[in-house]
């Protein structure tokens, strides 16, 4: 691999036309691609909210379908980004060039790539955005420190799209990409507690919930949704910043590497 591609980013403005670009050919289809992120984790929470809540007791002093809300906006979150940054950065990159037409241009590949993290954060805040607003139609919170929910979305959104970006500099095609969803984002899913307390997990499986993105999103998400400061949350918010340079900078050389080729 050749050292320039381990050079550091070298970022400017000139990110900002592809994420307007990126926005005008989202708007023409923004009502359907908003319905699709918001029905999924909609019909979670109300499900299992209002269905397996009704046999469940408070969970850390709030109903179990609070609780369920506030692992949904992180979920909703992170999916959104992880398919932006997988599905649509990939056809923008590899099928449609459109890449390669940009890079005929003074923006650089650094630009490129920082703009389709921006963009997915972009989409991804309008989800969480999105499930906040049925949290609050709902009633099932009624604190000023939801309004919180707002920046941490796009800061989740940061994580998962530079994440993503890894996955979608080394995938020969679409398929590819059920592993990633698979082997990464389902079992996320399942141990960082969206549905369930996380210390219900054995010791195991804890130490691995523990060093996971989306653990440490939810544990910044339930407290502010339960009208509380969470704990740690420096640490939470640092932890979360340092995937998403870790994701930029390595989704970055993988990319350089790729269309060097």
């Amino acid at each position: 691999m050749n050292k320039n591609h381990f050079s550091l980013p070298r970022l400017s403005l000139r990110f900002v036309p592809i994420w307007r670009r990126n926005f005008l050919v989202w708007k023409k289809m923004a009502g359907s691609s908003i319905l699709g992120h918001l029905a999924d984790p909609v019909i979670y929470m109300l499900g299992l909210g209002y269905g397996l809540g009704g046999m469940l007791p408070e969970i850390g002093g709030m109903s179990y379908i609070a609780f369920l809300a506030a692992g949904t906006v992180c979920y909703s979150t992170m999916n959104s980004a992880s398919f932006e940054a997988l599905y649509s950065g990939f056809s923008r990159m590899h099928e449609q060039r459109t890449w390669d037409a940009i890079l005929n241009t003074p923006i650089t590949l650094d630009d490129i790539v920082f703009s389709e993290i921006a963009w997915a954060a972009s989409k991804s805040l309008l989800s969480g955005m999105a499930v906040l607003a049925v949290i609050w139609l709902l009633g099932l919170s009624h604190s000023p420190l939801t309004l919180w929910l707002i920046p941490l979305s796009l800061l989740v959104g940061l994580c998962f799209a530079s994440l993503g970006l890894i996955a979608t500099a080394i995938a020969p095609g679409y398929d590819f990409f059920m592993y990633y969803f698979t082997l990464i984002i389902t079992p996320m899913v399942l141990l960082c507690g969206v549905f369930f307390p996380v210390d219900q997990l054995p010791p195991f499986l804890h130490n691995v919930s523990s060093i996971l993105p989306l653990t440490h999103a939810i544990d910044l998400a339930r407290p502010l949704l339960n009208d509380a400061i969470p704990a740690h949350f420096v640490w939470h918010i640092a932890v979360l910043l340092g995937y998403t340079l870790v994701g930029f900078y390595v989704s970055l050389v993988l990319f350089r590497k790729r269309l060097s080729q």
